[in-house]
């Protein structure tokens, strides 16, 4: 039987996700060289994309020459950001090999450097103790069972005194939604918390938590306008139901619906390690 990290990159993978992100491309003109903001519509694989990631990085402080850890990087838009915007040496790793395929073959077009992607678990990350000074988990604990073995990771490889900054979606609400959802086609690959659960599990691994934030009425601003602009113009030719694949209305649907109905939200929690 497939492990629950095979089934999860299953998920995900479709095995033409670069090819039709350069069609896409395409479509708008793009040749070469890509602008790496021409793809911010379809590399932050999360509730208000770009938006949402910089949010979060206003909280943490990181500076040239840090090293950032991005748990769940999927095809590298978080990564790619932090790296522009703060002059970091960002890391990212992902489970679906396509995804870390992709990211690094987009980062490479996007000429940044800097930045490298490797194929791991955020269950067995593959570097030394004390390895980096921010860790980041956008959208990524919905796919992992063990949360208390995804935080004594990060608080293995970060510093003392390092960030790890959480945006997941929660459970916030009793009661069922329908799959699939973009993070699951099935109840058996999606592992939704409520908030104290990453808290338990945070001060298990010995961090303290700093900053917290439901985001649910941004999330729901932000499918909102969504679907207001593609109801006005159509969908644009490099969007997220790239990565989502043939059903991804029905999964931001079921997304939207369990949103609207107080089910689940998007959570910021910013912790710091011991």
């Amino acid at each position: 039987m497939a492990s629950i990290e095979t089934r999860v990159a299953e998920h995900y993978s479709s095995g033409t996700l670069f090819d039709r992100i350069m069609e896409g491309l395409g479509r708008l003109g793009t040749a070469g060289a890509i602008a790496p903001a021409s793809l911010k519509l379809v590399d932050e694989f999360h509730i208000g994309g770009v938006e949402a990631t910089r949010d979060v990085l206003a909280q943490l402080a990181i500076r040239p020459g840090d090293r950032v850890l991005d748990i769940g990087c999927g095809i590298g838009g978080t990564a790619r950001f932090i790296a522009q915007e703060t002059g970091a040496s960002v890391t990212g790793v992902d489970v679906t090999e396509e995804f870390v395929d992709t990211a690094r073959r987009l980062t490479a077009l996007a000429e940044i450097d800097d930045i490298e992607f490797l194929e791991a678990s955020a269950l067995a990350l593959p570097f030394e103790a004390h390895s980096f000074d921010v860790a980041t988990l956008m959208h990524v604990g919905m796919n992992i069972e063990d949360k208390p073995g995804l935080f004594r990771e990060a608080g293995r490889v970060l510093r003392a005194g390092g960030v790890f900054a959480v945006y997941d979606v929660m459970q916030t609400g009793a009661g069922e939604f329908g799959f699939p959802v973009p993070w699951s086609s099935a109840p058996e690959t999606s592992f939704l918390a409520p908030p104290e659960t990453y808290r338990a599990a945070a001060e298990g691994a010995g961090f303290t938590l700093v900053a917290e934030r439901g985001r649910r009425d941004f999330a729901v601003a932000f499918f909102a306008a969504l679907q207001a602009k593609i109801a006005q113009s159509g969908p644009p030719p490099v969007g997220l139901p790239l990565i989502m694949g043939e059903r991804a209305a029905e999964k931001i649907s079921n997304m939207v619906a369990g949103l609207r109905g107080g089910l689940i939200a998007p959570v910021e929690m910013i912790f710091r390690a011991a």
